[in-house]
C-alpha cells in the first residue's frame, strides 16, 4: 500500500444542502460520496458500463459508513479524495475523506463495501483479476481520522 489518495471529486455547499441547523444536511454526504465513487472506479478505467461489457459483472454496495467531523456550511469548497483500502476476491473496500479546499480539515471520511455481482445469475462474483489489478493501483492505508 502506499499513501496516495487521490482526488475524484469536488464540490460546493450549496444554502439547499443545509438542514434546519445551517449546516449540510447528513444526506448530502451521501450524494456527494456516492459520485466520488462513481469517477474513482472512472479514475481506475473500469467505469460501470466498461465492468459489464468488458467483464460481465458490475459491483453492489454492501456496506457504507459515513464518520461526520465537522461541520458544512453553504459555500464551503469541498474536495473529496480516496482510494482502496482493502481488495478481497468478492468485495473491495473503498476509502473516501472529505476536505475543505480552503484549511485542508478533513470533514467526514467514507467505507463503501462494494461486491462483485453477475447481473444474469443475481449472485455475488469473484471480481476478475484485470479488475483488482487496477483496484490495487489505487491502494491506500486507511487511517482513523480526529
Amino acid at each position: 500500500m502506499n499513501d496516495g489518495w487521490r482526488e475524484v471529486f469536488r464540490g460546493v455547499v450549496h444554502p439547499w444542502h443545509h438542514d434546519q441547523f445551517g449546516h449540510m444536511n447528513v444526506r448530502w454526504y451521501g450524494h456527494l460520496f456516492d459520485d466520488a465513487v462513481f469517477h474513482l472506479y472512472a479514475e481506475a478505467g473500469i467505469g460501470a458500463a466498461a465492468m459489464e461489457a468488458e467483464h460481465g459483472i458490475h459491483t453492489v454496495s454492501a456496506n457504507a459508513s459515513t464518520n461526520f467531523i465537522k461541520e458544512l456550511k453553504a459555500g464551503d469548497l469541498v474536495r473529496i479524495e480516496g482510494g482502496v483500502s482493502r481488495i478481497g476476491t468478492k468485495s473491495v473496500t473503498i476509502t473516501l475523506r472529505m476536505r475543505h479546499v480552503d484549511t485542508g480539515a478533513v470533514h467526514a471520511t467514507y467505507d463503501l463495501v462494494e461486491v462483485g455481482f453477475d447481473p444474469k445469475t443475481r449472485q455475488a462474483a469473484a471480481l476478475p483479476q484485470a479488475i483488482r489489478d487496477r483496484l490495487q493501483a489505487f491502494s491506500v492505508e486507511s487511517k482513523p481520522v480526529k
